[in-house]
């Protein structure tokens, strides 16, 4: 696992957040964090290729501005989805970011967090974020 940094790849055309191919996974604490990150190892998830999101890096991401406002280039779900990440962050959560390049690695991540407190997970596709249940 390794520290967050945006790349433009991460990016929607109009510059909001949207790291299609990825979970965006978010846990309280960090201890939650090392648990996961375990488990994901122990699955067979190449955690070289997780990012860890703290807090603060949520609320960069999210373009949170002095605790209250967000200014998003986006509408609708991705604004909401968003929204949420940064309540969360703002209440101290931290994220995973997860490279998923298909369904099947999807259900093997979310099966091997399945008892890890998370706080929500989404999965970027293309034109799709899906809310994940876990």
């Amino acid at each position: 696992m390794h520290a967050f940094h945006l790349e433009r790849r991460m990016t929607s055309m109009l510059g909001g957040f949207y790291p299609t191919g990825h979970l965006f996974i978010m846990l309280p604490s960090r201890q939650h964090v090392e648990r996961a990150e375990a488990l994901l190892d122990r699955c067979g998830c190449d955690c070289a290729g997780v990012s860890l999101l703290t807090p603060q890096d949520v609320q960069d991401v999210m373009h949170l501005f002095d605790g209250h406002d967000l200014l998003l280039p986006s509408v609708g779900t991705e604004e909401d989805t968003c929204r949420h990440f940064a309540e969360l962050a703002l209440r101290g959560h931290h994220a995973l970011l997860v490279p998923a390049r298909n369904a099947q690695v999807v259900e093997r991540i979310m099966e091997a967090l399945r008892d890890v407190d998370v706080s929500c997970a989404v999965r970027y596709r293309h034109f799709v974020i899906e809310d994940l249940v876990v």
